[in-house]
């Protein structure tokens, strides 16, 4: 049998129903792993002891016969999830020794459902990136390499840590976030597959919130398959959350059949932009012949006010997060600031959150801040949000009109060196969400599928943009095109 931390969960889960392995052999050897990618700097918080407690418990499950998909899987959780008596800091200092007395929806579900946690991973702080580069815990690093190059590239964000830790075989799969893209975007650059629910779908309960109307949780994975099987045990309502849809979980996994004849395939001509590197270009127009050619119609459409998503996201967004971040006051939990004598309360929540937030996170509060003053409310704020029901309106009218899914590109290239995009232009960073924000902004499902490689050797990745809802008709359109571009490319180890 392959290395057993190579296997996806499909396989895995197969192989433990059938006594070819045990979870605890699975867990030992993704925690071997771990332990020497140390210079991926993906896992920021191991927790094997719990691991292994919980691998046991699932052999003991999976021998008695009562055993859901996702049992004995051994999986990483990004630090955004709030995990009982494990640090969970959203990489951010100002949460630094924070052990939460509860444990998110999501990660429930996957613990009640026998997965195996190994530990919290890397990510942007509070999600704000799309690069992992704003992290407490320093960067995480790609498993890709660009040809003979040895620079360090992204592995994107802020979902870095858990698409690095996937490709790199570290995990089975991955729990991420996406508020803008920080699902989809990491797993393009890292050839692995990511999916961003329909808003609702996964319950947002203890997870560190970013933007509250954006954020939405889903799995990363090795495969199409692997994203339906973990998704269906991620979803469902939950009553702690009031945004939580209460509807019935299919068995996505049962959706795969492959078989996409007849369904019309929609092709927005706004997602041409100018200067779009050509290889993105030749990505897309092939992805499209796949799809053709696995029966498939495709159609021309047109999303008029898409060029208006980037703006309305980086005022929406920050203005839900400097709400969201208030609550970081250095009062109750999380650090505080060492106060000189004759500090008073003002002095230490100014001094506490200098301190505990980075440059990006402080940059993202400022703006949000002003876009929600008196003065600024509707030329900024009420004018985003007028703008983001004409981009939700786009969408309704191109479903309206017949198109079962949109194929566009999930991001403007492929991965970049670590430090390539400074800080001193953060708008240039922003330009990387191009093809992501909308699906955030209208509440829809997306995925990221791998479909090709760049001409120094990395991962490039289509997106498919489906129906509320109908994640299982959206990931067997995924699945077909993950078949017809029968990408089985794989980093090679240098760490």
């Amino acid at each position: 049998m392959t290395e057993l931390n190579k296997l996806t969960l499909a396989e895995a889960r197969d192989a433990l129903r059938k006594g070819d392995t045990t979870s605890v052999e699975l867990t030992e050897a993704c925690l071997k792993a771990i332990d020497a990618a140390d210079a991926l700097n993906a896992f920021v918080h191991k927790t094997p002891e719990l691991a292994m407690e919980r691998a046991k418990a699932a052999d003991d499950r999976i021998k008695a016969g009562d055993a859901p998909s996702m049992c004995g899987l051994p999986i990483g959780i990004k630090d955004l999830f709030c995990t009982k008596g494990v640090p969970s800091q959203a990489a951010s200092k100002i949460l630094e020794g924070f052990k939460p007395e509860y444990e998110s929806t999501v990660s429930q579900k996957l613990a009640d459902a026998g997965s195996v946690m190994l530990g919290k991973l890397n990510m942007d702080e509070f999600a704000m990136g799309s690069s992992n580069e704003t992290s407490v815990y320093g960067n995480a690093v790609s498993p890709w390499r660009r040809g003979n190059d040895d620079a360090q590239l992204t592995p994107g964000g802020s979902s870095g840590g858990s698409a690095s830790a996937v490709a790199a075989d570290l995990c089975l799969a991955a729990t991420g976030t996406d508020t803008g893209g920080s699902i989809r975007q990491p797993a393009a650059f890292t050839g692995t597959v990511g999916i961003k629910p329909t808003y609702g779908r996964c319950s947002r309960w203890g997870i560190v919130a970013f933007a509250s109307s954006l954020d939405q949780a889903g799995p990363m994975t090795k495969s199409v398959r692997d994203a339906a099987i973990m998704l269906e045990t991620m979803c469902g309502h939950d009553p702690k959350d009031s945004t939580s849809a209460e509807l019935a979980v299919p068995d996505f996994e049962a959706m795969l059949t492959g078989d996409i004849r007849g369904k019309k395939i929609g092709i927005p001509k706004e997602y041409r932009m100018d200067g779009m590197p050509g290889e993105i270009e030749k990505l897309w127009s092939d992805g499209a012949e796949m799809l053709k050619a696995a029966g498939a119609e495709i159609v021309d459409i047109s999303l008029p006010h898409t060029k208006y998503a980037l703006p309305a996201y980086y005022v929406i967004a920050p203005a839900e997060a400097s709400s969201n971040l208030a609550r970081y006051d250095g009062v109750r939990y999380g650090r505080r600031a060492t106060l000189d004598a004759g500090d008073g309360i003002t002095e230490m929540y100014e001094k506490t959150r200098a301190e505990g937030f980075g440059h990006e996170v402080q940059r993202r509060v400022m703006v949000g801040t002003y876009v929600l003053s008196a003065g600024f409310y509707d030329a900024y704020y009420n004018r985003a949000r007028r703008v983001r029901t004409l981009i939700k309106k786009d969408f309704e009218d191109a479903f309206a009109a017949g198109v079962d899914a949109i194929l566009t590109p999930a991001t403007p290239s492929a991965a970049f060196g670590l430090g390539e995009m400074t800080e001193a232009d953060p708008v240039q960073m922003y330009l990387n969400d191009v093809f992501t924000v909308t699906v955030n902004l209208a509440g829809l499902p997306g995925v990221a599928v791998p479909a090709g490689l760049d001409a120094q050797g990395l991962p490039l990745g289509l997106q498919l943009i489906g129906k509320p809802w109908e994640e299982g008709d959206l990931l067997n359109t995924a699945y077909a095109l993950e078949n017809a571009a029968g990408f089985v490319a794989k980093p090679q180890q240098w760490w």
